[in-house]
């Protein structure tokens, strides 16, 4: 199987001990022929198959290429597209290490670019759907030569950012997720999370898409198992300590390639608002798509999506400029109505600063009815214990 191992850490006995790591094998596949590079990083809990739609709409190709077959950087000597996904760390055939402190963004944005050696690429375009977004990111920020391009599917900007709008749905949805033990319950959850319920609902052949794709998922959880605690909480701590600091984002927006920020407008898990607001500050550089769909809006909206990355890699290659791709108000146009109107400036302002605290809000009351559920769930098993027989 394809494997790249990756090192980052000091293999001592002392860092052993600081819950440092060693090496970490990252399992992947290659699909297609040609010059165009393109990394695909999957979110959180996904696996390198999640890609499926966006594989076969970049390559024409179903099926990995043989690995015996030559890797690496074809220029543009070719004229077709090279995809390689693949499972983070701590999720599906890849090494699942055992501290939360050996996830992070930048440590997975590392293993990314440790495959990108490995593939002997020089660039690539790089494409991020949700957690996979923000190592997308982090990945452009650290090494931004390496990127010819860079797509955000259903981001946020990490921490509080990660926390669904609060109300009966989503909460409705988190009691069943902390509740799922067996694939069948996982996939009826996962279900609801990716996709729009008039999406679930439509009729296939004799079927709706809901039995029909939860058949699929309940195979895919089956055969790769479900995430273990060390993997889940491991990527659930890349997620809560991702940030983008100013001068990464200056960094990103000032390179020179092209980005591309796709986002479903019923997105349960990630909210457009942060999408809207990562796209303005990565201006002049950024395009922003919003489609009708979930979470999972690269499945749902497969065609739109991949128009959407392809027409990106054909402006890249032809060196559109920044401003001919942009879609949103040049930074100069607000700052002009700024000057004109200050305090409906201050009020936008007074805005963000109260969202921005009603997002603390919603992660203190989502902390107090985590613990409350917890203890719920103890109080449940000590009465099953308890409870003669």
């Amino acid at each position: 199987m394809p494997y790249c191992v990756v090192s980052h850490g000091d293999p001592s006995a002392a860092a052993a001990a600081a819950g440092e790591e060693g090496d970490v094998r990252i399992f992947y596949q290659r699909y297609g022929h040609g010059g165009t590079k393109v990394l695909l990083i999957i979110g959180f809990a996904g696996t390198h198959e999640s890609w499926g739609p966006q594989v076969k709409g970049l390559t024409g190709a179903v099926e990995p290429v043989d690995e015996e077959s030559p890797a690496g950087d074809d220029g543009a000597a070719g004229e077709g597209a090279e995809v390689c996904c693949f499972d983070n760390r701590g999720i599906g055939r890849s090494s699942v290490p055992p501290h939360k402190s050996q996830y992070t963004t930048v440590i997975m944005a590392k293993d990314a670019l440790a495959l990108m050696d490995h593939l002997g690429w020089r660039k690539a375009h790089v494409f991020g759907h949700s957690m996979g977004s923000m190592i997308a990111s982090k990945l452009a920020a650290i090494a931004p030569e390496r990127v010819a391009s860079l797509a955000l599917l259903n981001t946020t900007g990490g921490g509080y950012q990660c926390i669904p709008k609060i109300d009966w749905q989503t909460i409705s949805l988190a009691c069943r997720f902390l509740r799922a033990r067996t694939p069948e319950q996982r996939a009826g959850v996962d279900l609801d999370v990716h996709y729009t319920r008039e999406y679930l609902d439509e009729i296939v052949g004799s079927n709706t898409r809901r039995q029909m794709l939860y058949q699929e998922y309940v195979k895919g959880l089956s055969s790769c198992g479900m995430q273990s605690r060390h993997g889940y909480e491991g990527q659930l701590n890349a997620c809560w300590t991702h940030k983008l600091t100013q001068k990464e984002l200056d960094r990103i927006r000032s390179s020179g390639f092209l980005i591309l920020v796709i986002h479903g407008r019923d997105d349960v898990v990630a909210q457009l608002y942060h999408a809207r607001r990562l796209a303005e500050k990565l201006q002049p550089a950024a395009k922003l798509v919003e489609l009708h769909g979930g979470h999972l809006v690269s499945h749902e909206r497969t065609a739109e999506v991949n128009m959407s990355l392809m027409e990106m890699i054909k402006a890249s290659k032809s060196n559109t400029d920044q401003g001919e791709w942009s879609n949103l108000p040049k930074k100069s146009d607000d700052l002009l109505l700024a000057g004109s109107d200050s305090r409906l400036a201050k009020r936008e302002c007074n805005i963000i600063v109260i969202y921005n605290l009603l997002g603390k809000l919603q992660l203190i009351l989502l902390f107090f009815f985590g613990v409350f559920y917890i203890i719920l769930e103890h109080a449940r098993r000590v009465l099953r214990v308890l409870k003669p027989g």
